[in-house]
């Protein structure tokens, strides 16, 4: 796992020592970041199920402003401060240990990228969209969700604030794309 892009590119990213974490394929990460590079400067970025904080970091990486990191693993929290250390990106980090539900319920700050990323099989995905949906003070304004999950864990979630905008399948990795307000180019 790398840095692929960016002021930190090429730094080897550390795995949590966790179960329940799945990081991101660089193939996939990469095909991910070629879709969001237009959004990305000076964006506020929302890394949810961060686990070692690869996509957070990429995206600090690639010009993001700031990311939050939420992730309620001990050891993935460990990971994350290890890899902001290394990539020297900490300074525009805030790491929160946290249930990403009850950080959802906390008082909102709007995020231009929000990434879901959970662990998969328990519908956590669509349960994450819609808390985002129905606390829209997340979603600045044409805000983008991306939700990575399992192509056969697909489900249409109802929502009022945000609007599928794409899908983009990389083998056993999905991503599904929504936007805040209005259908995107995805």
């Amino acid at each position: 796992m790398r840095v692929i892009a960016g002021s930190a590119k090429g730094r080897t990213l550390l795995a949590p020592r966790a179960t329940g974490t799945r990081p991101i394929t660089d193939r996939a990460k990469e095909s991910l970041f070629a879709i969001l590079a237009p959004d990305l400067a000076g964006a506020a970025f929302l890394d949810l199920f961060a686990g070692s904080g690869s996509v957070g970091i990429e995206a600090l990486s690639r010009g993001a402003s700031r990311a939050t990191f939420v992730e309620r693993s001990t050891p993935a929290l460990a990971s994350i401060r290890r890899n902001l250390d290394l990539t020297g990106l900490a300074g525009r980090a805030e790491v929160v240990g946290d249930d990403v539900f009850g950080f959802l319920r906390r008082e909102p700050s709007p995020f231009a990228v929000i990434f879901v990323g959970p662990p998969q099989w328990r519908g956590l995905w669509t349960r994450t969209v819609t808390a985002l949906d129905r606390a829209p003070g997340w979603l600045a304004g044409g805000a983008e969700v991306i939700c990575q999950h399992d192509p056969a864990e697909s489900a249409e979630p109802d929502l009022e604030h945000l609007t599928r905008s794409g899908e983009r399948t990389y083998g056993r990795v999905r991503f599904t794309f929504f936007r805040a307000g209005a259908a995107g180019r995805v």
